[in-house]
């Protein structure tokens, strides 16, 4: 029985792209790499299923980061407002 061993997603993602490219066939990819020819199309479907993530995460950073700084903006309003009284009450 073989051991089993562990896989690296930069190498799944290797084995990933050359199926989907499918300039060999998924019996030639798996041996090339000695790996079951099952784990080569379930690793191509895998990223096939999961490529619009790639882009999402993309935008829910930006989403974040423009909520994010609208909340430092209000701060700093309030806060900028509450200098001014402060100074006009101190006679500054």
């Amino acid at each position: 029985m073989k051991k089993r061993s562990y896989r690296s997603s930069s190498f799944k993602k290797k084995v990933a792209l050359e199926a989907i490219r499918e300039e060999k066939t998924i019996n030639e990819i798996a041996k090339k790499y000695d790996i079951h020819p099952m784990q080569v199309s379930q690793w191509k479907s895998e990223l096939l299923n999961n490529a619009e993530l790639v882009f999402e995460k993309k935008k829910s950073y930006k989403d974040d980061y423009e909520k994010k700084e609208a909340s430092l903006h209000e701060q700093i309003g309030k806060l900028t407002v509450e200098i001014d009284w402060l100074k006009k009450k101190l006679g500054v």
